[in-house]
């Protein structure tokens, strides 16, 4: 054979090997390889596999994906490969979810594929949520508690949860097995379970792993069936010891699901391809695998969804068995063996509906006419398929309706695609899309409060009708359900009593929620709300909405906040082993607010809107300019506050920060792991976001906004569904930050506080026995108004606001009483004597502003006043707290007041009557003269003084006027900071001096002093 014959022969086997890489289904030509113009490429699938060349293996991509060229080290991206909806491989499947999206509005549901239920007995149902956390609910005798059973940290989230043999066994979204054991301290661990399989010599040293996709428990409830996410059938036959058997997979197909496993003939269990055909495994027969196999032209839609389906016995004769599915297109099937011989039913679907799920309950005695199968739609809803027994006899036409319509929850709708659970006759749980739990009994038999019923009349079965109860899910899913406790009492976790006192001699009464109250508080917001509404929802704000909102950030408590000036500049305020400085963060652009903290980090907008990041990077300070990222967005606000005073936060793999959008949308920003990504959340259907109330500090994974229509709406983070709020008419809420107030982070009670649009404090109070309550609270006194944002609160019971009148004012909870405390303003009792003195605080004003302040520490708090200094308050106790001209200056340490300089921006002075030093007043008339001799441009500073720089003195960090630039030359020492040359001299002998003083009278007081300046 010549080189040439040789060189053609490899390339056409390549080619063919190619061929079969990318699909059976494509025939190998040479003209697929040319590129034409006109070609489209078509997204089908969201898996795609890249070579790993040191690893020889192909490893599956996580979408969106960046196609990448790179030569000679120089990479270019080509391209993107973004997740795609979700596609059937059946061209009549697409046709039909397309027409079933158009009859329902193009409203189809997400698919939930973390979300299960598994019952392990009546009186307990294992919940998996969206969040991938696992949960049980559980009936103690008293009433219904909720258990959490979470995974490790470090394992990736839950999928399913399978219970054999009394043993319990998780599955992680990774493909992971873990088994519940007792520790040595009687505590439920999770523990891995690892598959062992005699896989060969030659494949045992690849360090081959097995990675499951899903399981069904067999009928018997003895054994496991896994199917693998390589296709393979996979056997769980012993527990103790563990005895694995792998049953690999149909000639030339793959196990993508397990349809059965026992329940229509023992041992025989019926699998599911990926591309919808129907497999039976039965290893007493030969060969184990048999197809079963349509009829040429009997039906289009023949591709059946990879998914369990439900198996009768008895409805065509005594010796029948019918095994329902479901096919690609949500139309209901049936295979049928009667007398040895196997056929397709096709019994369809509801008109204009796509169904999406099966869930089989137990037939005994529910009905002597019909049986029942419960499906769920794309939409939502819930449909039962009445089916005859004995089809074929005159009983058939007895049955006036064959589907029959539950609808869905009000403001609610069943989780598509997602099975339900029977946990007893007429009782079934059914998962919702909003990540809450629904169930749908017959009228007089269940509901949320209702144990495990006994036997019931059966013959008033068939003349009740279904109805709905919602049952609220924990915390992991955005919701209210609280965890069970070790206490005894009605919420222990293993054995409830009634009415058990507490420490405080009061008895915890029983969980009792007034009927329907989840219904009513939250509503599903409006799609088709009224255009001239939304089109009159002007969006706008006060020019100065973000400084007055976002002007003050806390870095780290009790050591670090940042401050950003009127003018643009980015100060921070620091501790360090030398005492408390000054910092200024340059950056090219203006600054507008600080809208996040996150992990040492600070998010700031400019004055374009840009976020950006200021963080340290090595040993040195960086930017990063958040909106240039992919799919970056410019932004006008964040979340009021990063954290709780005393309550520790959660880091998780899924943190984020949310802003609001220039356009009035919610956007999420990720950034645990510095994994940044952007995601547009939108807004909900009726308005614009107007600002963020709460990010989860109240509720894990709820953000709380505010519409411009004065509305409160929450997003879920986990199910990314929007709800709206009950709300009366005549309460408008205001466009101001809220702040969150929880008494303790054992108890989901606590309360949402806001401003309404006419200067009232309004409560939006959640407790465990009455649900979710609004309270006007009104304003503090007659004639004064609420202004600025809410907040901070301390210990769950105290919330500071700012008046119209410039007064700080105190909402507290005096026992189960709620009462107003004004603690007025910072201020100077006594008048300086010097007429100099008198002329340089004239322009001083003491009045707090509507700046938002913001929590220090567990106990204190900034503010800033009228004039621009930063005051705080501290010493914050629980009967009302002291008024902000009591705060001594060791609140936080003397290091606070070592070498402050004494201005109008700072003053020191001792809570008695008494003249101020001469060398006080010395100082200020030195300064106004090394002004007036000054020949150079002078700049603002505020400063710390006493700080040593290379053997001289410094008056601090250099700032910029507060007011306009034109005031930056000659002008009069005042409350706006003192003024120096911004060239590099020796300072004068009087200055040092001035230290000097200071410190000295300091040192010989001996009486508390009344309030510390933060000097800016």
């Amino acid at each position: 054979m010549s080189m040439f014959h040789l060189i053609f022969f490899i390339w056409v086997l390549l080619s063919a090997s190619f061929s079969l890489v990318i699909g059976s289904d494509v025939s190998w030509c040479p003209h697929h390889f040319f590129h034409r113009q006109t070609r489209k490429f078509e997204q089908k699938t969201d898996r795609f596999w890249e070579f790993k060349e040191e690893t020889n293996t192909w490893v599956e991509v996580k979408l969106p994906y960046d196609l990448i060229s790179c030569v000679d080290d120089n990479c270019t991206k080509l391209g993107s490969i973004e997740p795609s909806r979700e596609y059937d491989h059946d061209d009549g499947a697409r046709r039909k979810e397309s027409s079933e999206e158009g009859n329902s509005g193009g409203f189809v549901l997400p698919m939930r594929k973390r979300v299960s239920l598994t019952k392990m007995s009546e009186t307990s149902v294992w919940v998996i949520g969206e969040s991938g956390s696992i949960y049980e609910r559980f009936w103690n005798g008293v009433q219904w508690v909720i258990a959490p059973h979470d995974l490790p940290i470090s394992a990736e989230h839950a999928v399913s949860v399978f219970i054999v043999n009394h043993t319990i066994l998780a599955l992680s979204e990774a493909g992971n097995l873990y088994q519940m054991q007792l520790s040595e301290s009687s505590q439920p661990i999770w523990v891995v379970f690892i598959p062992t399989l005699d896989l060969g010599a030659e494949k045992e040293e690849k360090g081959s792993e097995v990675l499951i996709k899903s399981g069904v428990v067999s009928h018997d409830g003895e054994r496991i069936y896994f199917c693998t996410k390589n296709g393979t059938l996979l056997e769980l036959a012993e527990v103790e010891p563990p005895r694995w058997v792998n049953h690999g997979q149909p000639p030339g197909a793959n196990v993508a699901a397990i349809a059965d496993a026992g329940a229509a003939r023992t041992e025989v269990v019926y699998t599911i391809s990926s591309i919808g055909g129907l497999y039976e495994y039965d290893r007493s027969s030969k060969p184990w695998w048999k197809k079963h196999i349509w009829r040429e032209g009997t039906v289009q839609d023949a591709s059946l969804k990879p998914m369990k389906g439900s198996t009768l016995h008895g409805l065509s004769g005594d010796n029948s068995i019918s095994l329902f599915l479901l096919t690609k297109g949500g139309n209901l099937v049936e295979r049928r063996l009667h007398q040895r011989k196997w056929k397709w039913v096709v019994h369809g679907s509801p008109k204009d509906q796509y169904l999406t799920s099966i869930t089989q309950v137990v037939q005994d005695d529910l009905n002597d006419k019909f049986l029942s199968l419960f499906f769920t739609t794309s939409s939502g809803s819930v449909f039962e398929y009445r089916i005859s027994k004995k089809a074929g006899t005159a009983q058939e036409n007895e049955i006036k309706e064959t589907w029959e319509s539950h609808m869905h929850p009000p403001h609610a709708k069943a989780a598509r695609g997602i099975a339900g659970q029977q946990f007893q006759l007429g009782r079934i749980l059914f998962p919702l899309d909003d990540g809450r739990l629904a169930e749908l009994h017959l009228s007089g038999v269940g509901g949320e409060n209702a144990g495990p019923t006994h036997q019931i009349n059966v013959r008033r079965k068939a003349a009740m009708k279904y109805e709905w109860s919602i049952l609220d899910a924990p915390e992991t899913e955005g919701w209210n359900g609280e965890y069970c406790t070790e206490e005894r009492g009605p919420t222990n976790c293993i054995m409830g009593t009634k009415d058990e006192p507490n420490d405080s001699g009061t008895a915890r009464s029983v969980t009792r929620r007034r009927k329907g109250s989840q219904q009513q508080d939250y509503l599903l917001p409006n799609v088709a709300a009224n255009e001239a509404t939304q089109s009159s929802d002007e969006y706008s704000f006060f020019d100065n909405w973000i400084e007055a909102n976002f002007r003050l950030r806390v870095m780290q408590g009790g050591r670090s906040f940042f401050f950003i000036t009127d003018g643009g500049f980015t100060f921070e305020y620091l501790y360090t082993e030398n005492g408390w400085i000054w910092l200024r963060h340059e950056h090219a652009t203006a600054i507008k607010g600080a809208v996040g903290n996150y992990n040492g980090s600070l998010y700031v907008v400019d004055a374009y809107g840009s976020l950006l990041i200021r963080e340290r990077s090595s040993s040195e300070l960086a930017w990063i300019n958040c909106t240039a990222l992919r799919k970056g967005r410019q932004v006008i606000g964040g979340p009021p506050w990063d954290g709780m005073p005393g309550r520790a936060t959660k880091v998780t793999a899924e943190d984020s920060l949310f802003f609001v959008s220039k356009n009035g949308r919610l956007l999420q920003f990720t950034v645990a792991l510095r994994k940044f990504k952007w995601k547009d959340c939108k807004k909900p259907p009726s308005t614009k976001v107007a600002c963020i109330v709460d990010q989860e500090l109240f509720r894990e994974n709820i953000v709380f906004v505010v519409g411009t229509n004065g509305r409160l709406y929450q997003y879920n983070k986990v199910t990314e569904l929007w709800h709206e709020h009950y709300q009366s008419q005549h309460l408008v809420l205001s466009r101001l930050p809220g702040t969150a107030m929880r008494s303790s982070s054992m108890s989901l009670t606590g309360s949402l506080f806001m401003v309404s649009e006419d200067g009232g404090l309004v409560e939006y109070h959640w407790s465990s026995l009455d649900g979710w309550n609004w309270v006007e609270h009104g304003a503090p006194n007659k004639g004064v108004m609420l202004v600025g944002s809410p907040g901070p609160s301390f210990e769950g019971k105290i919330l500071f606001l700012i008046g119209s009148d410039g007064n700080v004012y105190q909402r507290y909870m005096d026992q189960t009483t709620w009462k107003w405390k004004n603690c007025g303003f910072p201020y100077v009792e006594n008048q300086l004597e010097d007429e100099n003195l008198s002329d340089a605080n004239k322009n001083c004003d003491p009045k707090v502003a509507s700046i938002r302040p913001i929590p220090f520490s567990e106990d204190s708090a900034v503010f800033e006043l009228r004039d621009g200094r930063l005051f705080a308050v501290g010493g914050i106790e629980t009967n009302g707290g002291h008024s902000l001209g009591m705060v001594s200056h060791n609140r936080h340490s003397d290091k606070l007041m070592h070498g402050e300089l004494l201005d109008c921006r700072g003053i020191i002075r001792q809570n008695i009557s008494i003249s101020m030093p001469k060398n006080i007043e010395e100082h200020f008339r030195t300064i106004r003269k090394y002004k007036e001799a000054s020949t150079v441009p002078y700049e603002w500073t505020k400063h710390f003084g006493g700080i040593e720089t290379n053997g001289g003195h410094s008056l601090g960090m250099v700032s910029h006027n507060r007011h306009s630039d034109k005031l930056m030359h000659g002008e009069l020492l005042d409350c706006r900071g003192i003024i120096r040359q911004n060239i590099s001299i020796s300072m004068p002998k009087n200055i040092e001096e001035h230290f000097r003083t200071i410190r000295k009278y300091k040192e010989a007081s001996t009486v508390p002093y009344e309030w510390t300046k933060h000097c800016t």
